[in-house]
């Protein structure tokens, strides 16, 4: 996989993205019995950035904010310090019915109590991101990108997200940037737009370099027929995975890398967790292993964020999935959706399950 040379580029990675805050109840109680909650700046894409930008590496978010607003102050402070720079137009809220930034309310679960995801996005500012918001050939031709990642998340957001993120995808094909998309499907964001949207993914997925995304990713945005599973959330052989992704190969013959998780709930704080990685015409399979989970959301945040160190760091690709399987487990293991590497012997440390103390 070609790279431009980190040593000639500002950013590792770039994404375009809407910076939300997520309130999580205390000691993994349910948010409608809850009175205290941990506050914490979170988008799907600075997850994953979170990986390359712990360890080292500049990114950068390309986002918008609401003027004045304490929120927004809060996240630009929050990036800030995880090594993650942000661009983007500023706009006036319009009044208390105007614009904000998106609040994500959700509780870890406990036990056999699932967790719970609840978003709340209405007059979210990232609705309205367009390409003419950045000045492309300064960020991607003068300063230089690395990897430009895109979330189906932020490409399903609105028609106007969906537009900037083929513009970015497309501008960073012209200037010799990698282009990695996890597919991230959220049937909410596609209700009515399920012509559209395909396409778009379609178009998005055929420019990517770094292909991501589950079983049901796959299926929904990019209509491939899916794995049987023996329903308990894995399929019956990780060969029907691979099946599945052959499928996409086949429609999407530009892109290099593959990559999927696979994960068993047995409890809210105990998965099975693995992933498979399909590079250059060859397979690699972290089997699922049993991993004890803090809060499982960023997991698969997590997962591709290992994966695009790895390419960022040069290693084969045998390498990149060790590491994004246990830089999923990382996430995991945090009350933050977002991993944070103290090193990379950390994240190793973690695939070989030496949890032995560290002096």
């Amino acid at each position: 996989m070609k790279l431009r040379n980190l040593d000639s580029i500002r950013y590792a990675i770039a994404c375009p993205t809407s910076m939300g805050v997520r309130i999580t109840p205390q000691n993994r109680m349910a948010v409608q019995n809850s009175n205290l909650f941990y506050l914490q700046c979170t988008s799907a894409e600075t997850n994953v950035l979170n990986i390359a930008s712990s360890l080292g590496h500049e990114c950068l978010a390309l986002t918008k904010f609401v003027e004045g607003s304490p929120i927004a102050a809060f996240i630009q402070a929050e990036l800030r310090k995880r090594n993650i720079r942000y661009e983007g137009a500023t706009v006036p809220q319009g009044g208390p019915w105007g614009y904000r930034h998106q609040f994500n309310i959700a509780d870890s679960g406990f036990g056999l109590r699932g967790p719970r995801v609840w978003n709340d996005r209405a007059g979210e500012v990232g609705r309205t991101l367009n390409i003419a918001d950045f000045d492309v050939p300064r960020i991607f031709g003068q300063e230089g990108v690395g990897i430009l990642h895109i979330s189906g998340l932020i490409a399903a957001m609105s028609s106007d997200a969906t537009k900037c993120c083929l513009a970015l995808a497309e501008a960073a094909k012209q200037y010799g940037t990698l282009v990695s998309f996890d597919l991230n499907y959220r049937e909410t964001f596609w209700e009515g737009r399920k012509e559209e949207l395909s396409d778009a993914f379609s178009r998005i997925a055929s420019m990517a370099d770094v292909l991501v995304g589950n079983e049901e990713d796959f299926q929904l945005c990019l209509g491939v027929q899916g794995p049987e599973t023996g329903g308990k959330g894995l399929p019956d052989k990780i060969g029907s995975f691979q099946a599945m992704i052959e499928q996409v190969r086949e429609r999407y013959p530009n892109t290099q890398a593959f990559g999927t998780t696979l994960r068993q709930v047995l409890s809210a704080n105990e998965h099975l967790w693995g992933a498979i990685l399909l590079s250059e015409g060859k397979w690699y399979v972290e089997e699922p292993r049993p991993i004890e989970v803090m809060d499982r959301i960023g997991g698969g945040d997590g997962f591709t964020g290992g994966i695009l160190y790895g390419i960022l760091s040069g290693w084969t690709p045998d390498k990149w999935l060790k590491f994004g399987w246990a830089t999923g487990v990382l996430a995991a293991s945090s009350l933050n959706d977002y991993a944070e590497p103290a090193d990379e012997k950390q994240v190793w440390d973690i695939y070989k399950g030496n949890a032995r103390v560290q002096r």
